[in-house]
Protein backbone atom coordinates (compact mmCIF):
# COMPACT_ATOMS: atom_id res chain seq x y z
CA UNK A 1 0.00 0.00 0.00
CA UNK A 2 1.36 3.03 -1.06
CA UNK A 3 2.25 6.21 1.56
CA UNK A 4 -1.08 8.63 0.43
CA UNK A 5 -3.26 5.31 0.38
CA UNK A 6 -2.39 4.34 3.95
CA UNK A 7 -2.49 7.75 5.05
CA UNK A 8 -5.75 7.65 4.16
CA UNK A 9 -7.03 4.80 5.62
CA UNK A 10 -5.21 5.35 8.95
CA UNK A 11 -7.42 8.86 8.85
CA UNK A 12 -10.94 6.44 8.16
CA UNK A 13 -9.81 4.71 10.35
CA UNK A 14 -9.95 6.97 13.04
CA UNK A 15 -13.05 8.40 11.68
CA UNK A 16 -14.91 5.03 12.66
CA UNK A 17 -13.36 4.44 15.58
CA UNK A 18 -14.67 8.22 16.65
CA UNK A 19 -18.21 7.39 15.21
CA UNK A 20 -18.46 4.11 16.53
CA UNK A 21 -17.10 5.67 20.31
CA UNK A 22 -19.19 5.42 23.52
CA UNK A 23 -18.69 7.70 26.29
CA UNK A 24 -17.33 5.64 29.72
CA UNK A 25 -16.32 7.61 32.77
CA UNK A 26 -13.75 5.90 35.41
CA UNK A 27 -12.78 8.29 38.55
CA UNK A 28 -14.73 11.06 37.91
CA UNK A 29 -12.97 10.93 33.78
CA UNK A 30 -14.91 10.93 31.44
CA UNK A 31 -13.22 9.42 28.12
CA UNK A 32 -14.19 7.88 24.54
CA UNK A 33 -13.81 3.86 24.11
CA UNK A 34 -14.56 1.98 20.80
CA UNK A 35 -13.77 -1.95 19.76
CA UNK A 36 -10.24 -2.17 17.99
CA UNK A 37 -11.95 -4.37 15.00
CA UNK A 38 -9.69 -2.80 12.64
CA UNK A 39 -6.10 -3.31 10.72
CA UNK A 40 -3.59 -3.89 14.06
CA UNK A 41 -0.88 -2.08 12.07
CA UNK A 42 -2.44 0.91 11.47
CA UNK A 43 -4.43 1.14 14.72
CA UNK A 44 -0.49 0.77 16.13
CA UNK A 45 0.10 4.19 13.87
CA UNK A 46 -2.63 5.58 15.44
CA UNK A 47 -1.13 4.48 19.04
CA UNK A 48 2.21 6.15 18.00
CA UNK A 49 0.60 9.36 16.98
CA UNK A 50 -1.13 9.47 20.44
CA UNK A 51 -4.79 9.54 18.84
CA UNK A 52 -5.53 6.33 20.56
CA UNK A 53 -4.71 4.22 24.14
CA UNK A 54 -5.56 0.56 24.86
CA UNK A 55 -3.39 -2.34 26.29
CA UNK A 56 -2.38 -5.38 23.40
CA UNK A 57 -5.04 -7.73 25.36
CA UNK A 58 -8.53 -5.41 25.46
CA UNK A 59 -10.79 -5.44 22.81
CA UNK A 60 -11.18 -1.80 23.14
CA UNK A 61 -9.37 1.58 22.71
CA UNK A 62 -9.48 4.64 24.24
CA UNK A 63 -9.68 7.76 21.61
CA UNK A 64 -7.28 10.56 23.63
CA UNK A 65 -8.55 14.35 23.36
CA UNK A 66 -6.19 14.72 20.32
CA UNK A 67 -7.48 11.96 18.81
CA UNK A 68 -11.26 13.10 18.79
CA UNK A 69 -10.22 16.79 18.18
CA UNK A 70 -8.47 14.91 14.97
CA UNK A 71 -11.36 13.00 13.97
CA UNK A 72 -13.35 16.32 14.34
CA UNK A 73 -11.20 17.77 11.71
CA UNK A 74 -11.30 14.68 9.65
CA UNK A 75 -14.94 14.80 9.35
CA UNK A 76 -14.90 18.11 8.19
CA UNK A 77 -12.41 17.57 5.93
CA UNK A 78 -14.07 14.51 4.36
CA UNK A 79 -17.13 16.89 4.30
CA UNK A 80 -19.05 14.05 7.32
CA UNK A 81 -21.69 15.45 8.95
CA UNK A 82 -22.37 14.04 12.01
CA UNK A 83 -24.10 15.50 15.46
Amino acid sequence: MNNDLREKVKELTLILLYLTSWEEELLDMKYRRSWKGYDFGILDELADDDLISGGHRSKSVAITDAGINKAKELLKKYKIEFD
